[in-house]
């Protein structure tokens, strides 16, 4: 099915099979230089379950045609059980899901406009099944750019996060639940309403599988690149943000893989670099073919003597929910670990950052709503980014440590670390410790964080309660971060018994004693020289925005009450909008309410609640699903319910609930 082209020297199929060995057969959308008849080309491929129809449009249609006029075949597959492909979704990451990916690139290494190699592009999913399918080495997967990625699903993605339940978790499978329910289009499958319903009977529960593992055993291992860096052979160049949630990537795959390896980090939040809101935006084209030309065109074109390591060191800048621009410089490292970098230890002393240990006690006990500063923990997934805000509501809070005002500016790049001597009075309990500067106007900015549960201070496969009273040492990695601390300026250390929303707090309320003597942070302290400034990266051209009718814009608000009982309601909600294809006239529209509960003195009130809204018309065929979702806990268990009613114009068709309760494991 050919469509208009982008540019003459382009040629676009909008939609074409792939058969799999099974018989199955998945959607995809094709790019071409326009000679590829005559000059094969090596191809891109970004396998996604999120629709190349209307979910991934926009920005396929910036990447792919720029791709193309490169000399790249460009491909957008839906993986099986999605958008209009065959099958079943039955999780992420799924060895189907693999399997299938791995055989997609040797049909498309097997086509006449291919000259037999493949490259892997994405974000987030994309970005994930590209390393885990480089594991397995398909013969013509020769090289993989990963954005925004992880090498640990367990303890470095949307469920858990220092051993602590994510309310993420719950809110991605609300998301999946929703994704996963959107109906084929009419005008590819005629079998597309038993298709569709056919989905919602065998909808999986992700958020309870998910729930399931509350400690990283064999199910988290799957999937996972830590697992055997020694698997990738292929040049991966890892690219992320220090606005979003999978910042930690890059570095660790520095670190771990023995294949070659650059990474890129930007200010940028959970977007492709050349479509981020936080600027300096970079030149995602370029990257992109500068390591495809070296490692598929095989060209020398100096793409191996990049830096190791270029990444953007941030300065204070009065944190707010949304802003346009981070200010700051790149900088560049040779390797990493760098040896430009060395640890800094502060001690932990009563209110105080110093240079020498500390004496004496001090308690921490929060309550449930503190985070309310946090933002969301993934920027980039709303209309808005809902970044950290100012942490000062959150500090006033907390038992915070401060350092003195700096007499010169300080550097900061990698994981900073917290070593902790504490005791606890109950057996489940976690620390919110966050990392922040302090500028001499009161302002305080989140450089890093990490909420770490104590039931996992030996390793997160082998939780275990604390014995209440016993003096226990704890050492946390915090995420890496890139900042510098101005002169005048003070770096601060926040300790909080909750982080909520977050987190899921712990069930019942806490208080740790830290026993100062044996308490400091570590800093990794990067040594400023006159040659380690990088050069700017290049911002991305200018492209026009896809065709479309706008038929609504997006929308976001947040809201915030305190209700009689002492309650803290906060709800956000998302517009995304409507928009109409101008080629094949399917009109979207999707909107997201998410609310968060929590009385200050009681962790077992915590609730949320999400609802997804998707419509679809063309003429007269209209279709919609609902769904809504709840989550609960108990002290013993955590209670989920889902509801999903399918729709044809006003009458509803389909509906289904579910309801499952799963124990806590230590959480």
């Amino acid at each position: 099915m050919d469509t208009p082209p982008a540019a003459q020297d382009v040629r676009h199929i909008e939609h074409l099979w792939i058969t799999l060995a099974d018989g199955r057969r998945l959607a995809a959308r094709l790019w071409l230089p326009a000679d590829a008849e005559q000059r094969p080309a090596p191809a891109i491929l970004e396998y996604l379950p999120y629709r190349k129809r209307d979910g991934t449009v926009v920005r396929d249609e910036i990447n792919y045609p720029a791709f193309a006029r490169a000399g790249y075949a460009g491909l957008r597959v839906d993986m099986p059980g999605s958008g209009d492909s065959d099958g079943r979704l039955t999780d992420e990451y799924s060895e189907d899901e693999l399997a299938s990916g791995a055989e997609v690139i040797a049909w498309i290494a097997a086509q006449p406009w291919c000259s037999g190699v493949v490259g892997m592009i994405g974000i987030s999913w994309g970005g994930f099944n590209g390393l885990q399918i480089a594991m397995r080495r398909p013969a013509a997967l020769k090289a993989v750019v990963s954005v925004c990625s992880t090498v640990d699903r367990y303890a470095d993605d949307i469920h858990y996060m220092g051993g602590s339940l994510l309310t993420d978790n719950f809110n991605w499978g609300a998301q999946m639940t929703a994704y996963m329910t959107r109906p084929p289009d009419p005008l590819l499958r005629d079998d597309w309403r038993e298709v569709w319903l056919e989905r919602i009977e065998v909808l999986p529960f992700l958020a309870i599988e998910w729930l399931k593992h509350q400690r990283r055993d064999d199910y988290w291992k799957h999937g996972s690149v830590c697992e055997d860096w020694d698997a990738i052979d292929c040049p991966v160049l890892a690219v992320g943000g220090w606005a979003d949630a999978y910042s930690d990537t890059p570095p660790r795959l520095l670190q771990g893989l023995s294949a070659p390896v650059r990474a890129l980090v930007g200010p940028w939040e959970h977007k492709y670099p050349n479509m981020a809101r936080i600027a300096p935006a970079a030149d995602y084209h370029g990257e992109v073919l500068r390591w495809f030309d070296r490692w598929l065109k095989g060209e020398a074109n100096g793409a191996e003597a990049l830096p190791t390591y270029r990444t953007y060191l941030q300065d204070f800048d009065p944190p707010r929910p949304a802003y346009d621009a981070q200010p700051g410089r790149w900088v560049a490292e040779p390797a990493w670990p760098s040896p430009n970098v060395a640890p800094r230890v502060l001690h932990l002393a009563e209110g105080r950052l110093q240079e020498s240990p500390g004496s004496g006690a001090v308690a921490v006990a929060s309550p449930q709503h503190l985070g309310d500063a946090a933002g969301h923990f993934c920027p980039g997934m709303r209309v808005d980014n809902d970044l950290a805000d100012d942490q000062q509501r959150d500090d006033v809070r907390s038992v915070c440590f401060d350092g003195e005002p700096l007499g010169q500016a300080l550097d900061v790049l990698g994981a900073p670390e917290v070593e902790l001597d504490l005791a606890c009075d109950r057996p489940q309990a976690l620390l919110a410790l966050r990392l922040c500067d302090v500028a001499p106007e009161g302002g305080s900015m989140r450089v890093s964080y990490l909420p770490f549960n104590l039931t996992h201070r030996d390793g997160h496969a082998a939780p275990a309660p604390l014995d209440p009273g016993r003096r226990y040492r704890v050492r946390v990695p915090l995420k890496h971060c890139g900042h510098r601390f101005a002169a005048g300026h003070r770096v601060r250390l926040a300790v909080s018994t909750a982080y909520w929303p977050v987190v899921w707090p712990s069930p019942e309320n806490a208080r740790v004693t830290l026993h100062l003597e044996d308490c400091r942070l570590i800093l990794p302290v990067r040594a400023t020289t006159a040659e380690d400034a990088c050069e700017e990266l290049p911002p991305p051209p200018a492209v026009e925005a896809p065709a479309a009718t706008i038929l609504r814009q997006p929308e976001s608000r947040t809201t915030r009450e305190v209700r009689d009982d002492g309650t803290r309601l906060v709800t956000y909600f998302d517009d995304f909008g409507e928009r109409q294809d101008p080629f094949h006239g399917l009109a979207v529209h999707s909107s997201v309410r998410q609310s968060y509960a929590i009385r200050p003195d009681d962790p077992l009130t915590a609730r949320c609640r999400t609802r997804w809204d998707y419509a679809f018309t063309r003429g007269d065929w209209r279709v919609r699903i609902e769904s809504e979702n709840e989550m609960t806990s108990t002290r013993e268990h955590f209670h989920l319910t889902r509801r999903v009613t399918a729709y044809e114009g006003d009458t509803a068709i389909l509906e289904r609930k579910w309801e499952e309760a799963v124990p806590r494991d230590n959480l």
